[in-house]
């Protein structure tokens, strides 16, 4: 499993897109491999 660099801005960035928690976004950017778009869904 690789490990995916998740910075402050792009959990931002999902927040924003979103409207979703910060832990949340983190969450889900992380399972996501760092991939927005899955991270949104």
């Amino acid at each position: 499993m690789s490990t995916v660099q998740i910075t402050a801005a792009d959990v931002n960035k999902l927040r924003q897109q979103t409207g979703a928690g910060m832990m949340d976004c983190k969450k889900a950017l992380v399972e996501a491999n760092g991939d927005f778009e899955a991270a949104v869904d």
